[in-house]
């Protein structure tokens, strides 16, 4: 199967950033897996009203600690709900409980300290979530290989289940390189099937347009190949105006959103980008070598039978 140059080039890329990232991972320097994959310490504490999360947050910070994630429960949100990655031995834990307290009750003088509740627990991500996410992207490229060979054909089923899970190992390797500054919490999860989603509609517009050119007269003497760099180009317009749309808004929820919102929208902003990538650069030749390819072999086929 031979794909035209600039194709080549651009997998040549991506495949060097997986393997890259790969190799970082055998040697200790993978993902920067989260509170909810590796699990850590809960504690609850009863405020006695509201609170503000800032207070909590710059509470935690003074003690010492990076990793946490912060919940408010309770019918009137008045109960504070921590997560923060396991501490070594109860002193640790102790003197954790002395500072945060210290802090927050001088602040919100209602906070009852003596009810609260210390617990430790498993990463809610790491089994049961992780699995049907991948089950879920796996159906959801298996679903979309049918679909678009029904309303297209296989070979450009093929390409579009291949950008999928390109667009996938692109974000998976980010988070491996990224690993100092972001973590992979559930929001992962998320931000990787909504990028499945979106991905796949680059995809199907420019194979739309493919299609198109394909049947027409004036294009029957063009390589496949050729078909497909007009249809891109042709799509350009298109791709550039809706991910620029898209991109600001996630750029915005990045800039000014909590921690918890910037772990679901810098993943995101990523993925867009390599779907944008794929899409224009890559699965249009997938289609037009795979399409060659069976073209050769029907070709020979038919040349042995004579």
């Amino acid at each position: 199967m031979k794909l035209q140059k600039r194709a080549r080039t651009c997998l040549c890329i991506s495949v060097g950033l997986m393997l890259l990232a790969l190799i970082l991972s055998i040697f200790g320097l993978g993902i920067n897996r989260g509170i909810d994959f590796e699990g850590g310490l809960s504690i609850v504490y009863k405020m006695g009203g509201a609170f503000e999360n800032a207070d909590v947050e710059t509470a935690l910070k003074n003690a010492g600690i990076s990793e946490y994630q912060i919940a408010k429960a309770g019918a009137d949100q008045s109960e504070l709900q921590l997560r923060i990655k396991a501490l070594e031995g109860e002193t640790a834990v102790h003197e954790l409980r002395e500072k945060l307290e210290a802090e927050l009750s001088a602040k919100y003088t209602e906070m009852k300290t003596n009810e609260a509740t210390v617990s430790y627990v498993g990463g809610v991500a790491s089994g049961t979530l992780l699995r049907n996410a991948i089950w879920s992207v796996v159906a959801a490229a298996a679903a979309m290989l049918i679909y678009i060979a029904l309303r297209f054909d296989f070979n450009m089923g093929v390409a579009a289940v291949f950008g999928i899970v390109h667009d996938v190992l692109i974000m998976l390797s980010f988070m491996v390189f990224a690993r100092s500054f972001v973590q992979m919490n559930s929001t992962f999860i998320a931000a990787m099937l909504t990028i499945v989603g979106y991905s796949i509609n680059n995809t199907i517009i420019i194979f739309d347009r493919i299609r198109e050119n394909h049947r027409k007269a004036a294009y029957a003497s063009l390589a496949r190949e050729e078909v497909v760099t007009i249809s891109v180009k042709e799509s350009l317009g298109r791709t550039i105006n809706t991910t620029l749309t898209t991109l600001v808004t996630i750029l915005c929820l990045y800039i000014l959103g909590v921690a918890s919102i910037k772990e679901f929208a810098l993943p995101i902003i990523v993925g867009i980008l390599a779907g944008v990538y794929s899409a224009n650069l890559i699965n249009g030749y997938i289609w037009a070598a795979l399409t060659e390819l069976r073209a050769s072999r029907a070709a020979q086929k038919k040349a042995a039978k004579a």
